[in-house]
């Protein structure tokens, strides 16, 4: 007999097992999955009912289980649904920023910091970042920083650069670059944390209690695209050690909340960080207590470059824009070795920012480095992003067992500029070359990395599976991935890259019942259409969490 307070029927079951099994019905007890049968309606005399039992028609809508994201900035996201909108095609031209950050002038107290984001050189029409010159023309008073697409670059005024007492005199800093004109002034361009850091460490933070509110809202959109466990790739990019107790909290007090799996800055693991004695077993034991179970470590979090589209992405060969320029690495190798390995000793899993093709071979050599100096262990240390690695990276990837983490959206969002002006056609045409780490058994996500895009992992799925860029160009077509297995890249694949297969992932019974309920089936549809199915619902542990049309419930 089988325990259940939950029965979905009538469903169109995608189990995504190993043999993508489809199924009619399912029934679970407290949160985890009892019963899968392929008929539309579970045998009645094999199921005991609790006194909470709750029924569900699914009138032939698509179960599968709850998407896994396995990197964003949820934060982040929250935070600039409050920020000015600097985005293109929304913004055409700098004088549009300006309009848009006048506006937001007019509403602010005297002296008050503007934020914006968004804005990106490469789709303005004058094709170059705004500058110090042309936010001033808005306000001296005001101090402004607007963020770059890439969160790689960013912009401030005179009176950003005055408070953080940036002048013609500076160095540069350690991980970042000041743009300086002939006259060495600062242009107010800032490249990488290193340098933007410095402003925007004066800019207030919300209060505790905002920030809180900010992170439940930015949730309740996530569960709307049905995901139900997701990884927040930065704890530390602005407030250091407080903003992980920021997130433990809001996690605890959220009865919604999602599966958290939370990256920690490695500035607040090395020495003299809030957490530099701290082995990984310890760490995770204290995310969890303080989230009732809600949260966990996921890894050790560092960044070896920057973005394409910002110019600083390490690369081997030139940009194709410019072949002087190669971008940088944002640490020695002797350093990132070093990172590598006390972090591997410790117990941590190690996730490492790497687009350029120079810096994942950087990230590869520091992984190799710990694993042969530190001992073998089941690591599933990762690189993010991994956009322009070559076949011999892969290759060595496969070899060390490292496992990648794609930011497919890329091919979509950038693909004909990277192809037209960062990369050229040769390189452009392997940006985040799935097929090749599927071939090679490499173990790989998706993910939207969001708030550089949006947050939506059906789209990630049909880019994966299209490769179309926004001028509607194949970029890649030998690159491209079956639906089923980019259904897994969202799931299963998640599960595995965060040591959670046994427990979620495919609709398995003694799993967790997580699912998104889909209103068509992405496998028995055109591929290009996959971006445009609605999530009607989103279940964590059994219970409903998100709805978006009311489902026929029996009780």
């Amino acid at each position: 007999m089988i325990r259940a307070d939950l029965v979905i029927y009538n469903a169109n079951v995608l189990t995504l097992d190993e043999q993508n099994t489809r199924a009619g019905s399912l029934a679970s007890y407290q949160g985890k999955i009892t019963g899968i049968w392929p008929d539309q309606h579970p045998p009645e005399d094999e199921i005991i009912k609790s006194d909470n039992f709750k029924e569900i028609d699914l009138h032939g809508s698509t179960l599968i289980p709850g998407f896994i994201d396995t990197h964003n900035h949820i934060l982040m996201y929250g935070q600039q649904k409050y920020q000015v909108d600097c985005r293109s095609p929304f913004n055409k031209n700098i004088k549009d920023i300006q309009q848009r950050l006048t506006e937001a002038a007019q509403q602010k107290n005297e002296y008050e910091w503007i934020i914006g984001y968004g804005y990106d050189d490469s789709l303005l029409e004058e094709m170059r970042h705004p500058t110090k010159k042309d936010l001033d023309a808005i306000n001296t008073k005001h101090p402004i920083f607007i963020r770059h697409i890439s969160g790689h670059l960013a912009v401030t005024n005179s009176a950003g650069l005055q408070m953080a007492g940036i002048t013609k005199d500076t160095p540069q800093p350690e991980g970042g670059h000041i743009e300086k004109d002939s006259l060495g002034e600062p242009t107010g361009v800032l490249f990488e944390p290193g340098a933007m850091n410095l402003v925007s460490g004066h800019i207030p933070l919300p209060d505790r209690g905002e920030l809180i509110q900010i992170l439940k809202e930015a949730n309740n959109d996530y569960l709307a695209e049905g995901i139900t466990t997701n990884t927040d790739a930065g704890i530390g990019l602005f407030n250091g050690e407080e903003e992980l107790d920021i997130y433990l909290q809001a996690i605890k007090e959220n009865p919604r909340s999602m599966k958290m799996r939370l990256m920690i800055l490695n500035e607040l693991l090395i020495d003299n960080g809030p957490f530099q004695s701290y082995t990984a077993t310890e760490l995770d034991d204290e995310i969890q207590e303080k989230t009732n179970g809600k949260a966990k470590l996921d890894s050790a979090k560092i960044f070896q470059d920057g973005s394409i589209q910002g110019l600083t992405g390490a690369l081997r060969k030139p940009y194709h824009c410019d072949d002087q320029l190669y971008g940088e690495l944002i640490y020695s190798q002797e350093t990132i070795n070093h990172f590598a390995l006390d972090f591997h000793n410790r117990g941590f899993r190690v996730a490492t920012h790497g687009n350029g093709d120079r810096a994942i071979g950087s990230i590869i050599e520091a992984y190799e480095h710990a694993i042969k100096n530190g001992g073998e262990r089941d690591h599933r240390h990762r690189i993010e992003h991994v956009q322009t690695a070559t076949e011999e990276d892969l290759k060595k990837m496969s070899e060390l067992v490292i496992a990648a983490s794609f930011f497919i959206n890329h091919v979509y969002y950038w693909g004909d500029r990277h192809r037209n002006i960062f990369l050229g056609p040769d390189r452009a045409k392997r940006l985040n070359p799935l097929k090749e780490a599927d071939d090679l058994n490499i173990l790989y996500t998706l993910h939207s990395d969001c708030p550089i895009t949006p947050i939506s992992p059906l789209f990630s799925v049909w880019a994966a599976v299209n490769r179309v860029t926004s001028n509607g160009n194949v970029l890649g077509a030998e690159q491209k991935i079956d639906v089923e297995t980019a259904l897994k890249t969202m799931t299963i694949y998640g599960a595995k890259l965060n040591f959670e297969e046994n427990e979620k992932g495919t609709i398995e019974v003694g799993k967790a019942a997580d699912f998104a309920i889909l209103e068509e089936d992405p496998t028995r549809m055109n591929p290009m259409k996959i971006k445009d199915i609605h999530v009607l619902a989103t279940y964590i542990d059994g219970e409903l969490v998100f709805e978006k049309e009311s489902l026929k419930v029996n009780e």
